[in-house]
């Protein structure tokens, strides 16, 4: 396993859209090893492959209850709606309100190329969508809620 280096801000790579895998090779694994330490090292909630400047569908997430990878997810379900602070690795120091949907349910393959459906609830639903809008190459910043908005809707 090895450290992958984060691509910030203004990387054009971050505004690209992820190809999906077509195979769950060795390389495949390493990248989701690579990308689970990283997120350790970092102490973030998740990451997707275009952060570490890989565009392939891979997502690792960890809100404190166990990592969970995702090769190709897609969101299948979503309910609800939730208004919180969220940031991103790949804009440090930054953060802004992003309205999210309180429940999200994603497909996606395991590392064994196993399909699983997964099930969110708060924090997981928001890493959900968060790592899966990098797929596509949207970023939480395009989602931000201005103040006077957020005033709006209180």
């Amino acid at each position: 396993m090895a450290l992958r280096n984060l691509r910030v801000e203004n990387d054009p790579i971050l505004r690209k859209i992820s190809k999906p895998v077509k195979e769950i090779n060795d390389s495949i694994l390493v990248l989701l090893d690579d990308m689970a330490e990283t997120l350790k090292k970092e102490d973030g909630v998740g990451l997707a492959a275009p952060q570490v400047g890989i565009l392939k569908r891979v997502v690792v997430i960890d809100v404190g209850k166990g990592l969970i990878e995702l090769i190709n997810p897609e969101i299948i379900e979503v309910r609800g709606s939730q208004i919180n602070m969220e940031g991103c690795l790949s804009f440090p120091g930054q953060s802004g309100y992003v309205d999210r949907p309180t429940y999200a349910k994603v497909k996606a393959l395991d590392r064994n190329g196993d399909e699983k459906i997964y099930e969110g609830e708060g924090l997981l639903a928001i890493a959900f969508c968060h790592e899966i809008d990098h797929l596509n190459g949207i970023l939480y910043i395009d989602k931000t809620i201005d103040e006077s908005e957020l005033e709006e809707i209180k």
